[in-house]
């Protein structure tokens, strides 16, 4: 299979079938459910969001998909504030900045409005559980292959969003399994604070001044892969490794032409899917509360970290991946 990881706790399958066996007719007309994020434009969010849309789309319920068309955190704090503010029945959130969408999830919360996050979590405020990849995992998968095509020996320039959990996980992935290759250093941690235009600037600097002492590139997020191999195809450098983050088309395209080594695909429209799912339940099921610890509760109504699951894709599994993603968008809706 593609994708690969242990799926949902024993609570996350009870939760599903209960969805599936009792939720199915009994829908409100005021049920409103909210997907917040930023960088809408993104593939990869426009993926989730066709998720979303489409675990409502059977119950006819009423859904939004909101927030900055840039990667603007506070702006995504705002479309939070006002989900809430508009009463809407749930909201999955996919965390630019924990600390500072924290005060506004557990508003959330307090107003009785259940807040699950995916892809990127907020574990220090009350949101109810975390949807996503094992993304320590899928960092030390990146790192394995990259030890491989540097047989072992080089040096490794790090592109990454420090402030995200999820891209601290990947960089620990990624480090503990270079760690086993002595050789391996990485020289260079660059934030590039969501703006693919520091990755090219950063990248144009290394071209120009540091050609031969980088040997290796790694994107944990889904942009800066592209910038990097369109950036030494256009000065004809040769011999680096690009290591990518998601199934954006261009990472695609680069990967089909040799510019990018191998990428790291997450599942963004089963994280919204799944999600969608859960809020529903929790509504039509309510818990006694929504301010429980429940990762400390052996009885929780809810698991505390449901893991979607990702992969590894390069040259050899390629079409595989672009037939399937063919087959799901030309499936009956």
């Amino acid at each position: 299979m593609l994708f690969s990881g242990k799926l949902f706790h024993c609570g996350c399958v009870a939760i599903l079938l209960i969805t599936f066996l009792s939720c199915g007719s009994a829908h409100d007309s005021d049920e409103y459910y909210v997907l917040v994020s930023a960088n809408l434009q993104v593939p990869y969010w426009q993926t989730a969001g066709a998720g979303f849309s489409k675990a409502a789309e059977a119950s006819k319920i009423r859904v939004s998909f909101v927030g900055p068309q840039t990667y603007d955190p506070k702006a995504e704090r705002d479309a939070l504030d006002q989900a809430v503010q508009k009463k809407a029945t749930g909201i999955l959130l996919a965390v630019t900045d924990p600390a500072l969408l924290k005060d506004s999830i557990d508003k959330a919360v307090a107003a009785g409005v259940p807040v699950i996050t995916i892809d990127s979590d907020a574990p220090a405020s009350k949101r109810l559980f975390f949807i996503g990849t094992n993304n320590y995992q899928a960092g030390f998968t990146g790192g394995q292959r990259l030890a491989q095509e540097l047989k072992g020996k080089g040096n490794v320039v790090i592109f990454t969003m420090p402030s995200q959990a999820n891209m601290q996980e990947r960089q620990r992935g990624y480090k503990d399994a270079l760690d086993r290759s002595p050789n391996i250093k990485i020289t260079r941690v660059v934030d590039i604070q969501g703006d693919p235009r520091i990755t090219f600037d950063t990248t144009t600097q290394i071209i120009g001044k540091e050609k031969d002492k980088v040997d290796a590139f790694v994107c944990l997020e889904a942009q800066s892969g592209k910038e990097v191999a369109g950036l030494l195809d256009r000065y004809n450098v040769k011999g680096k490794v690009v290591m990518a983050m998601d199934t954006d088309p261009e990472t695609l395209d680069w990967i089909q032409k040799g510019g990018i080594a191998a990428t790291i695909a997450q599942k963004p429209y089963t994280m919204a899917y799944v999600g969608m799912q859960m809020l529903d339940t929790l509504y039509h099921h309510k818990p006694s509360s929504l301010d429980g610890d429940w990762s400390k509760d052996i009885y929780a109504p809810v698991p505390s970290f449901v893991d979607t699951g990702s992969g590894l894709i390069d040259k050899t599994n390629l079409d595989s991946f672009l037939q399937a993603g063919k087959s799901l968008t030309s499936a009956p809706r």
